[in-house]
């Protein structure tokens, strides 16, 4: 077994702090690599308080990880010792189902492995994630990363960056289209850079009137005040999308009235409480109201190389691990622009 050191909650109640714990050995099929930096993500901190679910603990949070491989299995043929290697949400799932088999992982029907507060494939052993110095995982869901790229800045593209690929590319937003991307965070603000990389026209939706400089030098075309009853008004009847990241109540009967006819507004944000939609604003337009996780691997490695070409990573403030609870907490007020990145040589 391979001694590990790591972050964990003990329970929901306990804050995390240094723990020790085995990981597997590299089995044939497994790469090793040793985690230079991992992204903190709103859900770490909902699922170390047991906000959705019950937790698996010890939890050692983590989904957004990049480092160098340092171990491969001897049956392992994608990647060598020295590598730059990257996973996300998922570790491993079923293989065998019809939604695997389309390269819809996120989506098993029998269950995927997540890569913490999850189980592998045996339903029995813990998963523990990237807030760790070092992580085994089967090569399959293993991702590439090229040479020269800003690790730290991509990391959080491997949860921020597939849950709003994933949707812009599954209802093919591009040219001729109006998105508009609700809430400026950590997913809204690569939800703008992917929208202008595909060639939509942008409009951030937003509570804040502080956050449309930033907006606009993300590459946004417009803004809009959402508190403001002018602004809204105005955009009513104006999108073919909505992108939503927000993960707090908010009205979406209100939003939806911003759909043109046949929009569609998409929820990757998961509020606390179940929102109250009236027929009405479905009817009134034929609009749809859908959602989207994160991307599959094949999907996901696309979208990183996507970003490679295309100079795309994510604006970050890097922390030492240390001070993991004080991120939480700005993260919790919004005071973050725009992703936590753990540089994992503090540890």
């Amino acid at each position: 077994m391979i001694e590990t050191k790591a972050y964990a909650a003990q329970d929901e109640n306990t804050p995390l702090a240094p723990w020790t714990f085995e990981r597997r050995e590299v089995g044939p099929h497994d790469v090793q690599f040793d985690i230079l930096y991992c992204g903190v993500c709103h859900s770490d901190l909902h699922q170390i308080k047991n906000d959705w679910f019950p937790g698996i603990f010890p939890m050692v949070p983590g989904h957004e990880i990049v480092g160098r491989i340092v171990k491969v299995g001897e049956h392992v043929k994608g990647f060598k010792v020295g590598d730059l290697a990257a996973t996300g949400c998922l570790v491993d799932s079923c293989r065998v189902c019809e939604n695997c088999k389309r390269d819809l992982e996120q989506y098993c029907l029998n269950g995927n492995s997540q890569t913490y507060n999850g189980l592998e494939q045996d339903h029995k052993t813990p998963t523990y994630g990237g807030y760790s110095n070092t992580i085994v995982v089967n090569e399959d869901f293993v991702l590439h990363l090229k040479e020269g790229v800003d690790l730290a800045a991509v990391a959080p593209l491997l949860c921020a960056g597939i849950t709003t690929y994933s949707p812009l590319r599954h209802w093919k937003v591009g040219k001729g289209h109006k998105l508009a991307v609700l809430g400026l965070g950590g997913l809204g603000h690569m939800a703008v850079k992917f929208g202008v990389a595909f060639g939509a026209d942008v409009t951030v939706l937003s509570t804040s009137p502080k956050k449309e400089e930033d907006a606009k030098k993300l590459g946004a075309h417009h803004f809009v005040v959402t508190t403001d009853p002018k602004q809204v008004e105005a955009a009513k009847n104006s999108f073919d999308f909505i992108l939503d990241t927000v993960s707090a109540e908010h009205d979406f009967n209100m939003y939806l009235s911003l759909l043109r006819t046949d929009g569609v507004h998409i929820c990757v944000g998961v509020p606390p409480k179940p929102a109250q939609i009236a027929a009405f604003s479905l009817l009134g337009g034929r609009k749809s109201l859908a959602g989207s996780g994160i991307g599959g691997i094949k999907e996901t490695q696309e979208m990183l190389d996507f970003c490679a070409e295309n100079n795309i990573v994510s604006d970050i403030e890097m922390i030492d691990i240390k001070d993991i609870h004080t991120a939480y907490d700005r993260m919790e007020k919004g005071d973050v622009r725009y992703r936590f990145v753990i540089d994992m040589a503090t540890l």
